[in-house]
C-alpha cells in the first residue's frame, strides 16, 4: 500500500513518538531487532526519499521525520480507499468497521468522533435575481 517498507515506516514510527535521535537511540526503541548496518541503510533511504532529515550533532548525525504522521496516514489511507474500495473513504471505513472485531467501548467512541465530524446544515441564502 505504501512506497514505504516495514522496517521504514518503524523508523518513522519510532521518531514520531520520541522526536529526534541518534541511530543508537532509534534501535533501542525499535519493536524488533534490527542491526545497525541495516539501520543505517534504511535511514539514508528515508532521507533521499524526503521523509527524514538529518543534521551533524557534534560527532554524530540526528534524524527527525520530516513527513508527519497525519500527512503520511492520510496518503496511505487514500491509496488503501483506492485499491479496496474504488476510491470511498466511507467504504473503506465501512469495510474495516465490518471485518474487525470492535468492542462496545471502540464502537462508541466511533460514534462519537462521527458525530464531532458532521457539521450543522447551514440554510440556503436566497439568491436576488438581476433583472
Amino acid at each position: 500500500m505504501s512506497d514505504l517498507s516495514n522496517t521504514q515506516l518503524e523508523v518513522l514510527r519510532v521518531l514520531w513518538d520520541h522526536g529526534a535521535l541518534k541511530p543508537g537511540e532509534i534501535q533501542e526503541h525499535f519493536s524488533w531487532p534490527i542491526e545497525n548496518a541495516t539501520l543505517r541503510s534504511v535511514l539514508r533511504k528515508l532521507c533521499e526519499s524526503g521523509h527524514v532529515q538529518r543534521h551533524k550533532q557534534g560527532r554524530a548525525y540526528v534524524y527527525r521525520a520530516a513527513t508527519s504522521h497525519r500527512a503520511l496516514l492520510s496518503r496511505m489511507v487514500r491509496r488503501m480507499a483506492q485499491v479496496f474500495s474504488g476510491g470511498s473513504s466511507a467504504e473503506f471505513i465501512s469495510q474495516l468497521i465490518e471485518t474487525e472485531k470492535l468492542s462496545p467501548d471502540e464502537i462508541a467512541e466511533l460514534r462519537r468522533i462521527a458525530d464531532t465530524r458532521i457539521e450543522p446544515q447551514r440554510p440556503q441564502r436566497k439568491r436576488k435575481r438581476r433583472s
